[in-house]
């Protein structure tokens, strides 16, 4: 619903509108929640979510004889979820200050702090201040895309816009812009049916 929409236009354009709705949520990506078998991408490898209830410990990675990735959760089947959940947002945490670190001393600037959320209209965003926010999700893309991102939050440390400036700053510390930018467009939507909705 727009902004300044009213409940009542809402339900009259859901009345009149109801079968080209439901086309679109159909078309939507199922839901996949942290759930044993699920098939997760972890930096853009897929893992199939496998659950060890009797051994120690909460998420490691795998791989099996036949090649398969596998992302192992201990403990309780009822605590699978947040597990995963936990497991790749600290995985996103280490791989965005990483490469924000990284971009950061190449630029000259500093990161002030890095907060992770599950932000569900933005990958990032930057403050005059130095604090950069990331959605955890972006663990599940392939790394290029991750560090994409990275450089162009940090960019905006040194151009607070989207200038031709600051396109040259991001280009200049990531090599990867254009090809990261077509991977959000075609795959980004998909990194959000995974695990729980915040």
């Amino acid at each position: 619903m727009p902004p300044r929409g009213t409940i009542v236009e809402a339900k009259e354009f859901a009345n009149v509108h109801g079968g080209w709705i439901a086309a679109r949520l159909g078309r939507l990506p199922k839901a996949a929640p942290f759930q044993p078998g699920t098939v997760v991408p972890l930096r853009g490898v897929p893992h199939r979510l496998v659950h060890r209830s009797g051994e120690r410990g909460t998420v490691w990675t795998e791989t099996r004889d036949s090649g398969e990735k596998i992302l192992c959760v201990a403990g309780g089947v009822e605590h699978m979820d947040r597990r995963v959940h936990d497991f790749l947002k600290r995985e996103a945490r280490k791989d965005l200050q990483k490469a924000a670190t990284l971009h950061a001393a190449e630029l000259g600037v500093r990161v002030r702090r890095i907060s992770i959320r599950d932000q569900s209209s933005r990958w990032g965003s930057c403050t005059s201040a130095g604090s950069l926010s990331f959605s955890w999700r972006l663990i599940l893309a392939p790394s290029y895309v991750l560090d994409y991102l990275a450089a162009h939050e940090v960019a905006h440390l040194v151009e607070m816009n989207h200038s031709a400036r600051f396109w040259r700053v991001v280009d200049k510390v990531c090599a990867s812009v254009t090809r990261a930018k077509n991977w959000l467009d075609t795959h980004g939507n998909d990194l959000h049916r995974y695990g729980i909705q915040e």
